[in-house]
């Protein structure tokens, strides 16, 4: 029997008839899932979405083979609660994780919420079901001691790094392998000879050879390029532009995972199961110009690579630029290659869709709706309203409805409005054209949400 595979860069027990059934033949239908989330890349950075300065072959091959999705949405416009998003299938209104970090309301201490037991994530779903479950990269929901951390929520296996502030840079004196501490000797006293996202890939790659030969898996490859700090062994092909150091090490960081993501794909390839895969690529939140801005450089950097592309925003933001991300989907055979597809979906998408791949049921709680059927070409199913909360800058809420985008950047502040399949940068506020639409967001968002201690 072959087995199918799913990759994403983003189904339970007893689903009686779904749209894979409709297209199955002899075949058992239990593809692996691979989702690789870049972290912090910007709509705009991948040629294949427009860009012009930095070489991403390997990611538009994906896209020339697969569905490249323009209207994806990231969970959050942050890195920890577009995880948890992510892995539990429910928005920033009902999700755990709703910010980096919280305050306790007696205290004011500021704390990392991490995942709690009766928490259900896709990788206790898909494990669960049969799937051999594996994560390398940032993880972010949940410290050494918690609950939170992978292997109690679900995966088999785990490298990387718990606490998002640790992942920061690229030499670190250690990272988590499973509960474990795997001190990387060549970065001891300052040292910078182990560059840590080349063993992410090798855990990756080595995950892929293992798994093959059993079940069905299901492997996260949460990247953390091209997060700051900018650091990088080289920064070629870069090195003879008329850049800053810092552009030409984020563009370099960029390539450098376009390489290795072509290393995951190729190895599938090679042992004969890339028709049995689904990849999913995608980034977790928009573009950051945090340390741009402290080095003066954003003007430069803005200019040369235009991150964000053709939307208004970078990472914190609640308009597009912080949250529409690149999405692409390959799964030969099943989804149309060289695809381009306009539906609207977001990550808490991705718990149903593996499940229904999977051929068990999601938890009857989640926000997310599968996108199978849209990955196959059949009706799909769309949401009436998406929601983001967002607590960095104060309360804000953004809503996507239709052609819609409102948002309220403060609480008792009206909502405005935004027509983005006509205004991409989000720069005319049509509110007051549309008071049936604000209305309408309106009712909506008196429940959108349940309240959380840590973020009321």
């Amino acid at each position: 029997m072959y087995r199918l595979v799913l990759i994403v860069v983003t189904c339970l027990v007893g689903v009686s008839s779904n749209c894979l059934a409709e297209v199955t033949d002899s075949r058992a239908v239990r593809p692996n899932i691979i989702w690789i989330m870049a972290d912090d890349l910007g709509y705009g950075d991948l040629g294949c979405y427009g860009q012009k300065e930095i070489r991403t072959p390997c990611i538009d091959r994906l896209a020339g083979e697969g569905m490249r999705f323009t209207q994806c949405y990231a969970g959050s416009t942050v890195c920890a609660p577009t995880r948890c998003v992510l892995m539990t299938g429910k928005h920033t209104g009902h999700c755990r994780v709703r910010g980096n970090s919280a305050r306790l309301p007696e205290s004011r201490k500021s704390i990392l919420v991490p995942l709690e037991p009766d928490d259900v994530t896709v990788a206790k779903l898909l494990k669960g079901a049969g799937y051999a479950t594996g994560i390398c990269g940032k993880w972010g929901l949940g410290e050494r001691g918690t609950t939170g951390i992978p292997n109690i929520q679900g995966f088999d296996q785990w490298l990387g790094f718990l606490n998002q502030r640790h992942a920061h840079g690229y030499y670190p004196e250690f990272i988590w392998e499973n509960q474990d501490v795997r001190i990387l000797d060549g970065n001891r006293g300052g040292h910078q000879g182990e560059w840590v996202h080349d063993q992410l890939t090798e855990f990756a790659l080595r995950f892929i050879e293992e798994s093959s030969a059993g079940g069905p898996f299901f492997l996260y490859v949460a990247y953390t390029i091209p997060h700051g700090r900018y650091e990088i062994p080289s920064d070629e092909p870069y090195s003879d532009r008329p850049w800053p150091q810092s552009v030409k090490n984020y563009a370099a960081m960029v390539t450098r995972m376009d390489r290795d993501v072509g290393r995951i794909v190729t190895q599938l390839e090679s042992l004969g199961i890339e028709r049995d895969t689904v990849v999913f690529f995608t980034s977790d939140n928009g573009a950051e110009i945090y340390y741009f801005r402290r080095s003066n450089e954003v003007d430069q950097y803005a200019a040369i690579l235009n991150s964000s592309g053709c939307l208004r925003g970078y990472k914190r933001d609640l308009t597009d630029g912080g949250i529409r991300v690149p999405m692409i989907v390959r799964w030969p055979g099943r989804v149309t290659a060289g695809s381009v597809n306009d539906h609207v979906w977001a990550f808490w998408d991705f718990l149903p869709t593996a499940a229904e791949l999977a051929g068990v049921d999601p938890p009857e709680d989640v926000d997310g709706i599968s996108v199978v059927p849209t990955l196959l070409g059949k009706q799909q199913k769309t949401h009436e309203f998406l929601y983001w909360e967002f607590f960095e800058r104060g309360f804000q809420q953004a809503v996507r409805y239709d052609k819609w985008k409102a948002i309220r950047l403060k609480q008792g502040q009206p909502l405005v409005l935004y027509d983005v399949t006509k205004d991409l940068g989000e720069e005319h506020d049509v509110a007051a054209g549309h008071p049936d639409v604000i209305a309408r967001i309106e009712n909506y968002l008196k429940t959108a949400r349940t309240e959380s201690k840590y973020w009321p």
